[in-house]
């Protein structure tokens, strides 16, 4: 199928290359913007029946006039003194021209003497309510008008103010997104054209892949907008800078996988046309086994109850699948009409294979595949042990740069109040009668009772009296773990028990929502890990025609996800102190790391079957596989890693701990997993590894000296 794909793609390489721009010209033109369809917060992608989004569906009814997003604007002095009276008298008129002068979108602004001062008297804050949601167009804009006036306001009174809160961390972090996609965008393309040009010697060989992957991004980003259109979703604000990364790592693998193979073709001496044609037809079937098991593995991510994994998971595999039909056409098409150009002017087309580092390694696996398997299992599993300590963080703050507006204001905020005073936890009370006042006391001394509670604020009746609104301040951090477990856990059982008998409970606000954000991921991890893991074996058990293969290859990649967990684990938690880490690495390595390790041994499998089942035992397959396939693989996950690497620089916390992790994990699954442990598996297995589909090497593995030159193997085949 893939020759005939080939033969067809070359015999009218311009058809397919005008064809090709012609579609993504239409596509990129008329279709919607990415950031159409992003939105920044988690919450916002909880399913229905989540406790949170019930007590907000319920504020909204009960009480409509107060529902929206919040804001606090903290106000201190320039010199950390305590405020004067005057200040004070500042600082209300702020409160008062706020209110008088804000945008539409904002519902109030409020600052009670009495109640706004910490009890040190050193901080002021002011409270903002606005009509929406924070992801709504109308609110950003108005947090941004809310700054420049209250800068504008306090000039030249020696005080100084910063808004953090709901509303502002969505404007933070939507901006610092932005800024990282533009900074890792940029060190992508610079580090893969230098990768390229190191790998090839050929400016021609660098841009193939340059250009080929970001027509595929403009194409897939604008089919994910479509989709997201089409079928009324949103995406996470991730989605721009994750697809740029997947698609120029994951395209430039596959490019690199034909060239490599077309290089390999005409050093044995083939015409082009003839080694485009042959490299296709070997490398096809490994390309497109490895792009759907990325597809399979993103494809699972729908059966997640959070919307944020359910559709960010088709976001990218739309990017894969146009990425694989762009390897499978398009490059062919290009490489058809270059020609031997495509490496200029480097001579390495006429170099013999075989030789070199991948060759020795090669030689080290076929004569001691015991030793190496064990000092690789060692490793993983050394590494491993690391990811029992694994703490996820569900902090919006925590994830931002250091010199954003909401987090200064936050710092500034926890010197005079408790933390949670930065976004109080909502309790509900409903029944189907008016609530006495008695019964509404008795309810919040208990609730504000609870050990991690600092404080109650003034409660809120419904005008029916059916339902009351208690807000409370807690002593943690509104978005670490402690108060998470606080407000799912003591809390909650606490109000529940000191309801009146006919009256329903519902915890709400942030708090909340990230312990409901927080559940409902351990349960979509719960999920997917093992469909995935079945769809991998499935999809190595039909390229392979194996059973047993399939099963040790899968159960490889996971111990490299361990192993990479583990590390991060002991680089973030341990010797950087962090709190944790971003709790969406582990389906990000689980994206990135399992998948595209199942794309590298799917390569390195499939060159062993192909020695194999050209008469070569499992040994000498071994050596053979890792000399050929060696040099792709490596160079992939080198280019692929360097991607990744690139969120390093992105200044964005949650982007640096996904950089390092998968970086690794990547760089692990390569080097460690599929060019190590793999190959040297399948030499101490033999035949088992491919039972009950290939059949026996028709010349017997002693036939084969493992410390001769590999290309002397190479030279009996041809």
């Amino acid at each position: 199928m893939f020759a005939r794909i080939a033969r067809g793609v070359t015999a009218r390489p311009w058809f397919v290359i005008v064809g090709w721009l012609v579609a993504a010209t239409t596509i990129i033109i008329f279709a919607p913007r990415i950031s159409d369809v992003t939105i920044s917060d988690q919450a916002a992608f909880l399913p229905q029946t989540a406790e949170s989004v019930r007590a907000a569906d319920l504020a909204g009814r009960a009480f409509p006039d107060t529902h929206g997003a919040t804001a606090v604007i903290v106000v201190d002095r320039a010199d950390r003194a305590a405020l004067t009276p005057a200040d004070i008298e500042t600082i209300s008129r702020l409160g008062q021209r706020l209110n008088a002068g804000s945008p539409a979108a904002v519902r109030g602004v409020q600052f009670d003497p009495q109640r706004s001062i910490s009890p040190n008297g050193a901080i002021g804050l002011v409270g903002v309510g606005f009509a929406a949601a924070a992801a709504d167009q109308s609110v950003r804009d108005a947090v941004g008008t809310l700054r420049r006036d209250t800068a504008t306001a306090l000039a030249g009174s020696g005080l100084n103010a910063g808004m953090t809160g709901e509303a502002a961390i969505v404007v933070d972090n939507k901006q610092a997104f932005a800024d990282a996609e533009l900074t890792v965008t940029i060190a992508t393309l610079v580090l893969i054209v230098a990768l390229l040009l190191l790998i090839f010697r050929s400016p021609i060989a660098a841009l193939v892949p340059l250009l080929t992957v970001g027509l595929v991004l403009g194409v897939s980003t604008s089919l994910a907008a479509v989709a997201a259109k089409t079928f009324d979703f949103q995406v996470g604000q991730e989605l721009p800078t994750m697809l740029t990364v997947v698609l120029f790592g994951i395209g430039t693998d596959y490019i690199l996988f034909v060239l490599f193979r077309y290089r390999e073709r005409l050093r044995a001496g083939d015409e082009p046309r003839d080694a485009i044609v042959a490299a296709v037809e070997r490398v096809g079937e490994a390309i497109f086994s490895a792009a759907f098991a990325v597809i399979a593995a993103f494809g699972a991510l729908v059966l997640a109850a959070l919307g944020f994994f359910a559709t960010l998971g088709p976001a990218l595999a739309i990017g894969v699948l146009v990425m694989l039909l762009a390897a499978l056409t398009l490059v062919p098409a290009v490489v058809a009409l270059l020609g031997r150009r495509v490496f200029w002017p480097s001579t390495s087309a006429q170099r013999p294979t075989g030789r070199g580092a991948f060759a020795a390694v090669g030689r080290l696996v076929a004569r001691r595949p015991a030793a190496v398997g064990v000092a690789a299992v060692a490793l993983l599993g050394g590494l491993a042990a690391g990811a029992s300590a694994f703490s996820p963080d569900y902090d919006p703050i925590g994830q931002l740069p250091a010199k954003t507006e909401a987090t200064r204001a936050f710092a500034v905020l926890k010197l005079g109040f408790p933390a949670g005073a930065l976004q109080p936890t909502d309790i509900y009370l409903a029944t189907s009668r008016p609530l006495t006042e008695a019964e509404i006391g008795v309810f919040v001394q208990r609730v504000a009772g609870v050990h991690g509670v600092a404080s109650p604020l003034p409660p809120r009746v419904a005008l029916d009296g059916r339902t009351v609104h208690v807000p409370l301040v807690l002593a943690d951090e509104p978005y670490a773990a402690a108060a998470l477990d606080l407000v799912s856990g003591p809390l909650r059982d606490v109000a529940r028990a000191a309801a009146p008998s006919d009256a329903a409970v519902l915890v709400g606000g942030q708090t909340m929502a990230l312990a409901d954000v927080r559940d409902t991921t351990n349960r979509d991890l719960a999920v997917i890990f093992p469909v995935a893991g079945v769809l991998f074996v499935l999809i190595l058990a039909a390229l392979l025609r194996a059973l047993l293969a399939p099963v040790y290859l899968v159960a490889m990649v996971v111990a490299g996800f361990a192993a990479t967990l583990g590390a991060s684990v002991l680089l973030f938690q341990r010797a950087l102190g962090h709190a944790g880490l971003a709790f969406t690495i582990p389906i990000i390595l689980y994206l990135f790391v399992t998948a595209i390790g199942t794309d590298y041994n799917i390569l390195m499998t499939a060159r062993l079957r192909e020695e194999v089942r050209d008469g070569r035992g499992p040994r000498e397959a071994a050596a053979l596989a890792i000399a050929h396939a060696g040099p792709s693989v490596a160079a992939a996950a080198v280019i692929l890693a360097g991607t990744f690497g690139a969120l390093l620089v992105s200044g964005v916390p949650f982007f640096v701990e996904i950089g390092f992790a998968v970086t690794l994990g990547i760089l692990i699954v390569a080097f460690v997993v599929s060019l190590l442990l793999v190959p040297a598996t399948t030499a101490l297995l033999g035949r088992a590894a491919w039972w009950p589909g290939t059949r026996p090497p028709t010349r017997a593995s002693a036939g084969f000296a493992v410390d001769h030159d590999v290309t002397v193997a190479e030279t009996r085949r041809s």
